[in-house]
Parts: C-alpha cells; structure tokens; sequence
C-alpha cells in the first residue's frame, strides 16, 4: 500500500522539464519587465523586493551580472502571482497598439487631405467644429511647401491640428 501512495506522489509531481519551463517564462517575464522604462514600471502594481531588482537588473550593464540579476528576478516572480503582473503588461501593450493606429489614422488623414479635395469635406462631416480656413490654408502651403522643395512646416503643422481635432477614441462614422 505504500508503495501506491509513493507512486501517486510522482504522478502529481510536475516534470523537472516542466518546472524549468515555468522558471524560464518567469525570467521572461521579469525580462519585460526591465525593458520597461522608469514610468511605466512605477505604475505597475507589483511587490517591492521585485521592483528592487528590476531597476538593479536595469542599472547593471556588464552581460554576466545582468544576466544573474536576470534570474534573480526570475527566483523572486516564483514567490507572486504572474498573472496580474502578465494582465497589467497586456493592458501597457494594448494602449500603446490602440495609440499607434490613432497616430497611423491622422497620417491617412493627412495624405488624404492633401491628394483628394474632396476629403476636406469628409472630414468636415465627422468633424463640424474644424477651423475651416485654417485647414484649407495648411493644405495650400502644404502643397506649396512639397511643390518647391522647402522644409516641411506646414505639414507638421496640418497634423497637430488633426490630432487636436480628431479624438483618440474613433468614432462610428469616421473613415479610418
């Protein structure tokens, strides 16, 4: 009979393959963690002793000490939950994909202001309370500017002005 309960005990017992594994995706977790910069890292919601080492393991620049704080990073995510941690990086991720299709949306904008005429009035239909004259102006000098080679003033200018008057968030009715 005891020889079943041992046997059981090494069924429930995970593989040292496994447990290697798990230990490698926490060091890779702690990895993306000190790809973070300074800001984002003080927002997450994590335990003191690993935010320590984080910024240690940032602070260290020769491969081999980096390397051993690097795991030691990971020694301390054995002993937390990783999924929040996980959870809190997918959430920083997912803001700044959402931030980078707004910036990639303004730019279509803008090329399309500046090759279609018709696109002023589009834009003036999901956006009634643009400055009408100012935008016109930009296109014009926009144009001018590409057309003679100068630097490009105005088309900076035209997209801060899209991005003031464009929200973040898209709309329903708003061409992408």
């Amino acid at each position: 009979m005891a020889q079943t309960q041992d046997t059981d005990d090494l069924d429930e017992r995970p593989s040292k393959t496994r447990v290697k594994r798990d230990m490698l995706a926490l060091q890779a977790l702690g990895e993306e963690l000190v790809a973070l910069s300074d800001e984002r890292l003080a927002g997450l919601d994590i335990p003191d002793d690993l935010r320590d080492a984080v910024r240690e393991a940032k602070r260290i620049t020769k491969h081999g000490a980096q390397r051993r704080q690097l795991q030691y990073v990971g020694r301390i995510m054995r002993e937390v939950d990783p999924a929040p941690i996980r959870a809190q990086l997918d959430a920083l991720e997912g803001h700044s994909r959402a931030h980078t299709a707004w910036l990639h949306r303004l730019e279509r904008w803008r090329e399309r202001l500046l090759a279609h005429d018709e696109a002023l009035t589009e834009l003036l239909a999901a956006h009634p309370g643009a400055d009408v004259p100012k935008l016109r102006a930009l296109i014009r000098n926009t144009q001018r500017e590409q057309a003679q080679g100068k630097p490009p003033k105005s088309f900076r200018e035209l997209f801060q002005v899209l991005r003031e008057l464009i929200p973040e968030t898209p709309t329903a009715g708003e061409p992408s």
